[in-house]
């Protein structure tokens, strides 16, 4: 998994509306992405709300946001509207960026074994390194968690 004073992965990714991402147009400003397994459920829509409702703090705070999954752009699309989210989703259907960031890994859950995301939550500086890795996400509380560092 990234960590700590690594450099921001070099990738480009397609958000909710179609259009092509490229992390090399978000140096420049501090930046967070954050990682979640699966759009529309609980506790990722949580998580994704608490961050829409504290937007303003973030940008106050030179924030820009991201989030990212596994999801298509169409499903992407469907939960960004929903929400009414004022940042971007990036579907990432072949885990090309969820690998880079080392977020896709081997999960367990009921004795079950399988590969998913690990909600994760990752800030930038403005020069595009990582200052800090959130790994134990509060849906309930993720932007006080990021604003709290």
């Amino acid at each position: 998994m990234l960590k700590v004073g690594d450099k921001l992965p070099q990738f480009e990714g397609i958000n909710q509306d179609g259009e092509a991402v490229n992390s090399e147009n978000l140096i420049g400003k501090k930046l967070i992405i954050f990682f979640y397994p699966q759009a529309s459920t609980p506790t990722c829509t949580v998580e994704a709300c608490n961050l829409r409702d504290n937007y303003s703090e973030l940008e106050k705070a030179g924030f820009q946001l991201l989030g990212i999954s596994g999801d298509s752009v169409k499903k992407q699309k469907n939960f960004h509207s929903k929400h009414a989210f004022p940042y971007d989703l990036i579907a990432d259907e072949s885990h090309d960026i969820l690998e880079k960031f080392g977020v896709w890994q081997e999960k367990k859950t009921f004795g079950k074994t399988y590969m998913g995301i690990v909600r994760t939550t990752f800030i930038f500086d403005e020069k595009g390194i990582c200052t800090r890795v959130i790994e134990k996400v509060t849906s309930k509380t993720a932007a006080e968690q990021i604003l709290e560092g």
